[in-house]
């Protein structure tokens, strides 16, 4: 029986730990599917505060895991498979195991939609990435891809606009899913050429460990192409990782947690933090912010019921 359980060890789920550790919670941390969350395939970091010339995302990690550590975390690793949150104590099993908590922090993160070319998995944090905002800076004056069509891709290729010298806007479909003033924007962008019907076949080159150009297969024609490029951005959406709380957590129509008065759930004594409840910034800042929030209200939680 614990105190409180952190499901997920990215930026949101170690914060919650390092706060629920000081509080003498001895919080239990399962690593979840990806150790680590999004910033361990991550490479220079240079939004996170206080740290001038830029972090490692996975040294970023590994300092938090050991600040989390140092205070009395317990880590385990393993993927939530089931819960029961109908009662407290609530009963989580990864795997063979099962544990029982008195609170606990969803941080399980999103999971970011890829091609699933081999590619490109290879070439992530070389050229290509998931987050315009992260890693936009670092591709001032390059020509790049952007490839999805909904509103994140044409607000992903609009942004980069500030920092890149031609974008390449990428859709499998002639139509687009965006809304009609985004989809406009990117059109009236002179920067931004709009490439349709086309799927990635490879990005390349692995071979050089960085992105040289995209090959490309146009659906309509049956005609390949490479199109040169420095970078390759995937803007096709994230997928909350909540399976496991299905039928138990409010969950919105794209099955993110729904939270209120901060990280509260709607079961007493469940709370989220993270980009498993928030789609729309998806920062390591703020993703830190709502696990610090997340722990606070846990211990709040847990002295009100003298657990």
């Amino acid at each position: 029986m614990r105190n409180v359980i952190i499901i997920g060890s990215g930026c949101a789920g170690l914060t919650a730990a390092i706060y629920a550790a000081r509080a003498n919670l001895s919080p239990l941390v399962l690593d979840g599917y990806e150790p680590g969350g999004q910033l361990s395939i991550t490479t220079l970091v240079e939004n996170f505060p206080g740290f001038p010339e830029g972090i490692q995302g996975p040294e970023l990690i590994e300092n938090m895991r050991k600040q989390a550590q140092h205070f009395g975390t317990e880590f385990k690793s393993g993927a939530i498979t089931s819960v029961d949150l109908s009662k407290r104590p609530f009963k989580l099993t990864a795997g063979n195991e099962t544990y029982e908590c008195a609170a606990l922090i969803v941080a399980s993160g999103a999971s970011a939609r890829l091609l699933g070319v081999d590619s490109e998995r290879k070439l992530i944090g070389h050229g290509v990435s998931t987050c315009a905002t992260c890693d936009g800076y670092f591709f001032r004056g390059k020509e790049i891809v952007v490839v999805g069509g909904g509103d994140t891709a044409m607000e992903e290729a609009t942004f980069l606009s500030r920092f890149a010298s031609k974008i390449t806007l990428m859709h499998r479909r002639n139509e687009f899913r965006a809304s009609k003033i985004m989809l406009e924007r990117a059109r009236a962008n002179p920067k931004i050429e709009i490439m349709t019907p086309v799927v990635v076949e490879e990005v390349l080159d692995v071979s050089k460990g960085g992105v040289e150009g995209v090959r490309v297969l146009n659906t309509d024609t049956k005609v390949s192409s490479v199109v040169p490029a420095e970078g390759l951005f995937v803007a096709i959406g994230h997928d909350p990782n909540t399976k496991p709380f299905v039928g138990q957590l409010t969950m919105d129509a794209n099955g993110y947690l729904v939270t209120h008065e901060g990280p509260k759930t709607n079961v007493e004594g469940v709370f989220a933090a993270g980009d498993v409840q928030d789609h729309v910034y998806r920062q390591a800042i703020t993703a830190a912010g709502s696990g610090c929030m997340a722990a606070i209200e846990a211990e709040r939680f847990l002295e009100s019921h003298h657990s």
